[in-house]
């Protein structure tokens, strides 16, 4: 007998229990998805309304009502960047823009940061009272970032103009990159919705099948593992751990939150890619990195650019000499921090980098022998360089992964001063699995170039019943290894 109700299940919203690429439900809706879409494989505006209608129901299932903000501010922006098109007078021009930019960051700051703003005013009153708990919407500060970009573009000249209102829901709430990015830039993406007939290569199938196999195996294989069993143990209560265990916590989160979010871009992208449509690249191996600089060019590139070109250029960049580039750039990481969450340390988080970024371009220009990029320094330099650039790194996730300044300090005190190097080998055979997984993401991220074009080409070449052999295996291994509960993106706290 057909149990209606969990059918049912799969088509309304459950706070407890959001709809994820790595789900079943997902799996079972894609497919629905996709068998109907090839029927508006030649209609344009009949698929692009499908898409929307997707694209918002998919929304919907992972926010249920907040949905009505993204609906608004669709609304509202779709307006004002026309507006703004047909207006001749500089000013009113930029009244419109503010207004905008006042709308959208007023409704991203009341959501992300009431709570916080509430607990500051309450420490200083040093009058403890009730801090009101806000649902943050998943994927807010994603898709508030990509509508401001579309106005300041408008505004600008340079940005491409959506002909209908439906055409900018569709940029807008596209299910693929709603939730964690890439933020996706309007010049890029319309363009792509005009083509009339959906075509895909046989290069992209095979592409996309990639990407969905990395994605799977980086975020349910490696990340949520060593999550649960490894990362959380450690990170949640570091004083009760040794030296030597706090160490690896630190490795494990640094792997964790790369292959957690680099894993959901890659299955962003491959989803995309099936549907017809292109997303920017995220990530390139960006514990590589020899520099801060490069690192920033690396990691999480779709917001590198947008605090570029709408934070840090707007500011004045660096055009206005170097104490001003200094001061830009700190201002820019302190409010990326911020961003990213809506707690001291994550502004402390920002200040680091920020840190880093000014240390390394000053250190430049007093000694111009000092490079920016990895593949302008020999190896051995470049060798040293990456590994002090990884540390600095992992420094940062610390503040990331804990919940208070306290808990840091107690992770790199304990790190340096109990090491406990006589209980190792007891550590490595209770945490056997853990640190298996953990040095074979290593190996994965450290692994020449060559070899990753020798595997996923190998992959992307192979015959269909060797690719489905590869996805029934991944999917067999996340059965063998997932937890009771399928565990969240960490980017789609942000």
């Amino acid at each position: 007998m057909v149990n209606w109700s969990n059918i049912w299940d799969i088509f309304t919203f459950d706070k407890n229990s959001p709809l994820l690429f790595t789900s079943g439900k997902f799996l079972f809706l894609f497919i629905l998805f996709y068998s109907i879409l090839l029927f508006f494989k030649n209609r344009r505006s009949a698929r692009i309304v499908y898409l929307t209608l997707f694209s918002i129901f998919f929304y919907y299932k992972t926010s249920g009502l907040y949905l009505l903000i993204l609906l608004f501010m669709s609304v509202s922006d779709y307006i004002i960047a026309n507006r703004i098109q047909s207006q001749s007078d500089r000013n009113i021009k930029k009244s419109l823009l503010v207004l905008s930019i006042v709308v959208d960051a007023g409704i991203l700051c009341h959501f992300k940061y009431t709570n916080f703003i509430e607990q500051i005013i309450s420490d200083l009153a040093n009058k403890p009272f009730e801090v009101e708990n806000l649902f943050v919407p998943v994927g807010i500060s994603f898709f508030v970032f990509q509508s401001i970009s579309y106005v300041y573009d408008i505004y600008k000249g340079v940005g491409v103009k959506a002909e209908r209102y439906i055409d900018y829901l569709f940029f807008l709430s596209y299910f693929p990159h709603i939730l964690a990015g890439p933020i996706v830039r309007a010049k890029d993406f319309i363009p792509q919705m005009k083509k009339e007939e959906l075509s895909i290569t046989k290069e992209e199938y095979n592409t996309a099948f990639l990407l969905i196999i990395i994605g799977l195996f980086k975020k349910a294989i490696i990340s949520d593992y060593i999550s649960l069993n490894l990362v959380d143990r450690i990170m949640d209560d570091p004083i009760m751990f040794t030296g030597f265990e706090n160490l690896i916590g630190v490795y494990g989160y640094t792997l964790q939150i790369y292959f957690d979010f680099s894993g959901y871009s890659d299955l962003a992208i491959g989803i995309s890619l099936l549907i017809g449509y292109r997303l920017p690249i995220n990530f390139e191996r960006p514990y590589l990195s020899a520099t801060p600089t490069e690192f920033w060019r690396r990691w999480h590139i779709t917001l590198s650019l947008w605090l570029r070109d709408y934070l840090y250029i707007p500011l004045g960049g660096n055009r206005k000499g170097k104490a001003r580039q200094y001061f830009n750039l700190m201002t820019t990481m302190l409010i990326g921090g911020l961003w990213h969450g809506a707690a001291a340390r994550f502004i402390v988080w920002g200040a680091w980098h920020g840190m880093g970024l000014c240390i390394h371009k000053l250190m430049a220009q007093i000694n111009p022998s000092i490079k920016m990029f990895r593949n302008e320094m020999s190896k051995v330099k470049g060798t040293i360089a990456t590994i002090v650039t990884f540390h600095f790194v992992c420094l940062g996730w610390i503040l990331f992964r804990v919940d208070s300044f306290e808990k840091a300090w107690n992770v790199i005190r304990i790190i340096f001063t109990s090491f406990n190097w006589n209980l190792i080998p007891e550590i490595i055979s209770a945490y056997h699995i853990q640190i298996s997984l953990l040095l074979l993401g290593y190996i994965l991220v450290f692994l020449p170039g060559k070899y990753h074009s020798l595997i996923f080409g190998w992959i992307k070449e192979s015959s269909m019943p060797v690719k489905i052999a590869i996805l029934v295996l991944v999917l067999w291994v996340i059965l063998q290894v997932k937890s009771s509960e399928i565990q969240p993106f960490i980017y789609f706290q942000f």
